[in-house]
């Protein structure tokens, strides 16, 4: 039922049939028009005893743009075919649809296909791969996720343009696709057409987006309502990028350094530099530097005082577990990876930037910044053996193209739209909720993740332009992991509770 992403045309110097029965000269090429390649089976998973059917639809959907010449419409053009997952609970003959939430979930990169999100923590199958420390080895697992979103929500998946399975159309420009404004949009009308198509727009609907997901997830709250009307019940935000100023080193900008300080803090104690002091307490100092003396030390620059310097140092390296004289050498400014690769320097072991609590090794111990990051060596392949399988073993699609886990393929990426400034989306958060005062928003973050420190989340929150009504619509989630934190067995069960408590409650208050 799916069709090859590339059959062969008619080529020229064939004859071709008209009507009638005769035959023509040489033919030209035809190119065959994308058409969706979609597949549906059913499913039924086993929860507290109870079992739930649900159906699932899995292929890619052929997204068109409107085209006009010289002011004349020329119709809807093909411009790229996107990968869908979508899960639909089976709710029986008479049953309203409607009745049901929908959410939308995607990851970010970018350059990320929605792999980890749909096999990590929403859908009704999860991947086994062991945690830090105790991996399993291949081929790895699937098993039934009881925790499932599928609960409470029905859920779509979706790969953007270039990951997973989705590519621009044969002759397309991927590039189109490859930035912010036309991935939003992009991104967009797939959830116009699967809401559409599936008749839900009287649903309550959700975006779930991680990490660059999140910068997605928040320009669509208002892409949506500006473009088509679409009103959302609900953002979930796991691992947080909203605003480039709070989280990205760039020269100038002290900004990173404070954010990421009490990340630094909580990874160092997961490491042992903390000895037997509890987490709570050591993350409670780092903040309140970092809240305090840490800006106004940075921000004198050479004017502060040799004394000054001296204590900054010496608190530093009881925060960070680096040495006194690595941080003065670097100007009291660890960079993340440079942090990464300096921590277990002297055990020979270089740390994870998406996850601080798993290691690695690396070619050799006098490098600057290592060469990969330990935490994406040990997930990737565990997440692309089960998504190959599972698409086509149980789902029964089939495709031979290669599923994009997380490509390079997308960059450069466009930020054309922030020319001369970085990458910010608070404004459109913002600007959503105040249009949709219902629009509530759950922000869950990772101590240990070293990639959208926990303290930028809450830094960026705390600066929408919103009135003070509005604050009580956001709620944070706090998990002893890292950027997946669902990689972690307790933090996995403690999150998916958390996310069916923020769709039930929008129930509820329906």
């Amino acid at each position: 039922m799916s069709s090859s992403p590339d059959a062969p045309a008619q080529s020229a110097g064939q004859t071709s049939e008209v009507a009638g029965g005769e035959t023509t000269g040489p033919a030209t090429a035809i190119v065959a028009e994308p058409a969706d390649d979609l597949v549906t089976t059913r499913h039924t998973i086993t929860i507290d005893g109870a079992d739930l059917a649900y159906t699932v639809t899995a292929g890619r959907v052929v997204l068109r743009a409107e085209r006009h010449t010289d002011d004349k419409f020329d119709g809807h053009q093909a411009t790229a075919e996107i990968f869908v997952v979508a899960y639909t609970a089976d709710l029986g003959e008479g049953a309203d649809p409607a009745s049901r939430p929908v959410t939308f979930a995607f990851n970010g990169g970018p350059g990320s296909s929605s792999i980890w999100l749909h096999l990590g923590l929403l859908g009704p199958r999860r991947v086994l791969m062991g945690d830090a420390g105790d991996l399993l080895p291949p081929p790895y697992g699937l098993a039934d996720n009881p925790q499932t979103l599928l609960r409470h929500s029905d859920l779509v998946f979706i790969d953007p343009v270039s990951t997973g399975f989705s590519r621009a159309i044969k002759g397309g420009k991927p590039g189109d696709f490859h930035g912010f404004g036309g991935d939003v949009e992009s991104v967009g009308e797939v959830i116009r057409l699967w809401t559409t198509r599936n008749d839900r727009w009287m649903s309550p609907k959700y975006l779930c987006g991680e990490s660059y997901g999140t910068t997605r997830a928040s320009a669509l709250a208002r892409h949506l309502q500006e473009r088509y009307g679409l009103y959302l019940n609900g953002l979930m935000l796991i691992s947080a990028f909203l605003d480039g100023g709070s989280t990205e080193f760039t020269p100038g900008n002290d900004a990173p350094y404070v954010n990421y300080l009490p990340t630094y803090a909580a990874i160092a104690h997961y490491h042992g530099r903390h000895g037997d002091r509890p987490l709570s307490q050591v993350l409670q100092q780092a903040q309140e530097y970092a809240d305090g003396e840490y800006p106004r030390v940075l921000a004198l620059g050479s004017r502060l005082p040799a004394p000054e310097r001296a204590r900054a140092v010496a608190t530093l390296a009881e925060l960070t577990g680096l040495s006194p004289d690595y941080l003065d050498r670097v100007d009291l400014r660890p960079e993340h990876v440079r942090f990464l690769t300096e921590l277990l320097r002297d055990e020979r072991k270089v740390v994870g930037r998406i996850d601080g609590r798993f290691t690695g090794w690396d070619t050799d111990y006098g490098r600057e910044r290592w060469s990969s990051d330990p935490s994406i060596d040990a997930i990737t392949g565990p997440y692309a053996a089960a998504l190959n399988h599972y698409v086509r073993a149980e789902l029964g699609y089939a495709c031979d193209l290669p599923y994009e886990v997380l490509t390079s393929r997308v960059h450069p990426w466009s930020y054309s739209e922030f020319e001369a400034q970085h990458l910010h989306v608070l404004d459109k958060l913002a600007q959503a909720m105040r249009v949709n005062p219902h629009m509530r928003v759950h922000v869950a973050c990772g101590y240990y993740d070293a990639a959208t420190p926990y303290r930028s989340a809450e830094h960026d929150i705390a600066h929408l332009s919103i009135p003070a009504e509005l604050a009580a619509n956001i709620e944070f989630a706090y998990y002893e992991a890292g950027h997946m934190m669902y990689m972690h067995e307790p933090s996995r069960l403690d999150q998916s509770a958390r996310l069916a408590a923020f769709v039930t409650a929008g129930l509820a208050g329906a």
